[in-house]
């Protein structure tokens, strides 16, 4: 039986100094001048015992935190390692060298890792930090997909179960949905859970039939065209930037659209005086630090699963070796190759 959260808070407490400490603040203030401008210093100095205690464990483990960009600014800046989109993440995962891997984003993403490094321990922070997409679609899903459209690839984006990685024969994230639709043959090409994903897809891919799972993401399908015009009408001088999880009307208002990654290299490349990122909150305070010029302006939508990762469950987490990820055997072989076909075809694309 896992032990309560006061249990555990007992636990922290007595093998480490937790307490809000200035001092501390104070000693690691390098660490804090990466989120300073969403950060304040007082609130740095109920972070730091954990971040000073979770990066001594992390060598003492010999452990890697890969972070997702809508962590907090705590762990983005604090203690992870790699930060990046579920892409990028991926990516990383493959090229890991330590035996521990920390994943901290959605239940997902820690499984990803796992299929991509079965012989290593990967840790996740809070099991019930799930995905609605995730949530959305199962591999009986997958075969009413291919029994309505015989012959057609199955295009699965990566915030899926391992179980529906292995029924699919590629995945793909918001950065290179498009990408993967263009390349694989056919006229018609399925794509899984994320409807909106897939129909802004195929306005990018107009030779191909997409055809779609009926799932959206829960922070982004909250968003509404009326919204950025209204908000545009608000603030003219506002650069509107949307994930491609968004509805396709919303996308259509915004000036940018792209993935997480994708939104990051426009804010550095363009340097807007002004910009509503319409995605999940943290996407702007994790990046406000490297671009003082730019005033981050709402409304976002908070994701409460990826909320859930906090610095004391990380530390539990490390500290316990308590929380790792299994995946079934049978599901780890189908489920990396499509994984990796999807890194495949993208190494092939940046090569290009």
């Amino acid at each position: 039986m896992s032990p309560s959260l006061t249990e555990i808070r007992q636990n922290l407490a007595h093998a480490y100094d937790l307490a809000p400490s200035l001092d501390l603040a104070e000693q690691t203030r390098e660490i804090w001048g990466r989120m300073a401008r969403v950060v304040p210093f007082a609130d740095w100095a109920m972070h730091a015992p954990y971040v000073q205690a979770i990066n001594r464990l992390k060598a003492e483990r010999g452990a890697v935190v890969l972070a997702h960009n809508y962590m907090t600014p705590e762990i983005y800046h604090g203690i992870a390692d790699v930060v990046g989109d579920s892409l990028q993440l991926a990516i990383a995962a493959t090229r890991v060298d330590a035996p521990v891997i920390v994943q901290c984003g959605v239940h997902f993403m820690a499984e990803t890792s796992k299929i991509l490094n079965p012989g290593k321990t990967v840790l996740m922070p809070d099991m019930a930090a799930g995905c609605s997409l995730a949530e959305a679609i199962t591999p009986e899903g997958i075969a009413v997909m291919r029994a309505r459209y015989p012959g057609a690839p199955v295009v699965s984006y990566v915030n899926t179960t391992a179980a529906v990685k292995a029924a699919s024969d590629i995945c793909c994230t918001s950065a290179n949905a498009a990408q993967i639709v263009r390349a694989l043959p056919g006229d018609t090409v399925i794509m899984t859970p994320d409807k909106y994903l897939a129909q802004n897809v195929a306005r990018q891919v107009p030779e191909k039939r997409v055809v779609w799972w009926d799932g959206a993401c829960i922070v982004h399908e909250r968003f509404t065209a009326q919204d950025l015009r209204d908000f545009r009408a608000f603030q003219p001088d506002t650069t509107i930037i949307a994930h491609p999880e968004c509805p396709p009307d919303v996308v259509a208002e915004a000036d940018y659209t792209g993935s997480t990654s994708g939104i990051i290299d426009f804010v550095a490349r363009e340097r807007p005086a002004k910009a509503l990122l319409v995605t999940e909150c943290s996407m702007a305070s994790n990046i406000a630090d490297a671009h003082p010029a730019v005033e981050f302006v709402g409304p976002c939508n908070m994701c409460p699963y990826m909320k859930m990762i906090t610095l004391e469950k990380v530390l539990w987490s490390l500290h316990s070796m308590t929380t790792p990820v299994e995946v079934a055997a049978e599901l780890v072989a189908p489920a990396r190759a499509a994984v990796e076909r999807m890194i495949a075809l993208s190494a092939a694309k940046a090569a290009a």
